[in-house]
């Protein structure tokens, strides 16, 4: 079964920081799925000092890509949430243990 990486960058401009928000195992379909709901999830109603967003809205870059900006009265938010295939495991047997070798023939 496929195993899926949910990236997620947060910050702003250059300030961006990358982390595997969450990792899933199954189709590509379901994968997805789970990235949406936590898309639809991220910076829930209320801010930290208790003031309801004024705006939410999720951009589409790629299929398995998207760009979420919150906007309040006194801030903006921004995360860009991937999902990405692993292709490559040092200790798993049914995986290449490099990128390089993880490439399939079309």
């Amino acid at each position: 079964m496929p195993r899926w990486a949910i990236v997620k960058a947060d910050g702003e401009a250059e300030a961006f920081r990358y982390n595997i928000h969450k990792e899933v195992e199954g189709t590509e379909a379901q994968a997805l799925a789970v990235m949406l709901r936590l898309i639809d999830t991220c910076a829930q109603a209320l801010t930290e000092a208790g003031r309801r967003r004024e705006r939410r809205r999720v951009f589409r870059v790629s299929e398995r890509s998207y760009v979420v900006r919150v906007e309040s009265r006194w801030s903006n938010h921004e995360a860009h949430f991937t999902l990405a295939e692993l292709i490559a495991d040092t200790h798993d047997d049914d995986l290449p243990s490099s990128a390089f070798g993880s490439t399939k023939e079309a």
